[in-house]
């Protein structure tokens, strides 16, 4: 059972693609890392897949619409004037709605809190909170979400140890609880320690597969050397994703043989990278 499928996916801005030619599978209750260098598309792959960024080709299907989304920590406002037990409370939204009685799901809302380690905490102005403080009452929310499908942008930049540690505990609990996970990393170590799936992207698909296979230093190598060599004001190239589409199914190294090698070239076609809102 798949959580995601992506078919011949073009993501962009204003027709600039910035994720392109993605064919896979995400399996329901997978613990996948997405990995690339600084402008890989890996928030434009997770904002495609909550609406935010529109499909210029191809498609995205998932298996719920519960689906939970953190952004990266630097999109948030943290000068509006809510409390912890506020921004929690908006993980209540989706299930019972915007108006749902604060009184009435006390006791949830304080259940997560603790559950990140924020008891006591729930009367403090979001403002005045630490870096990973703040994250914690943002995880506080997905886990009030009860989504069956997370995604996170980044979710351990600018934290603490500790707070990374503990929140990596809640991550592999989703897991275990078969939830999908989809989370855009860039400390390699983490993903080695802690995700068994890894998508490796440079605007494109580079591999895909288990982490202890796609995480070598030839993937990386050329990651690199495509995203360096992006152009964003490419035409879309149909026929390349119906190509790619036939290599969905193959394992990570035969993936990334097949899928990306013979058309090196054309990622040069695409040229260089300047369209700053693909990351």
């Amino acid at each position: 059972m798949s959580a995601i499928r992506f078919r011949g996916l073009t993501l962009g801005y204003d027709r600039h693609p910035a994720v392109h030619h993605l064919d896979g599978t995400v399996a329901s209750g997978d613990l996948l890392a997405l990995v690339g260098p600084n402008g890989a598309g890996k928030s434009t792959l997770l904002k495609g897949i909550v609406g935010e960024v529109g499909v210029l080709d191809g498609a995205i299907e998932t298996g719920t619409k519960a689906i939970a989304y953190l952004p990266q920590a630097a999109e948030i406002d943290r000068s509006f004037p809510v409390s912890v037990l506020d921004l929690a409370a908006m993980g209540l939204w989706r299930p019972f709605g915007a108006w749902a009685s604060l009184a009435r799901h006390r006791p949830k809302l304080l259940d997560a809190l603790a559950a990140v380690g924020l008891t006591g905490f729930e009367d403090r102005p979001i403002g005045t909170l630490s870096g990973g403080q703040f994250q914690r009452a943002l995880f506080a929310r997905l886990i009030l979400q009860d989504a069956r499908l997370i995604l996170l942008d980044e979710p351990f930049t600018g934290i603490d140890e500790r707070t990374t540690a503990d929140l990596i505990a809640l991550i592999r609990g989703w897991h275990r609880e078969g939830r999908t996970v989809v989370a855009a990393l860039h400390d390699l170590h983490q993903v080695r320690a802690h995700f068994p799936s890894t998508l490796v992207l440079a605007r494109r698909p580079i591999a895909w597969g288990p982490t202890a296979d796609v995480l070598t230093p030839p993937v990386l190598a050329r990651a690199l050397a495509l995203s360096e060599a992006w152009d964003e004001a490419a035409a879309i190239c149909r026929h390349e994703s119906q190509h790619l589409g036939r290599h969905e199914a193959e394992p990570a190294a035969a993936h990334d043989h097949h899928g990306h090698d013979q058309h090196q070239g054309h990622a040069h076609a695409h040229g260089r990278a300047g369209h700053g809102a693909a990351r």
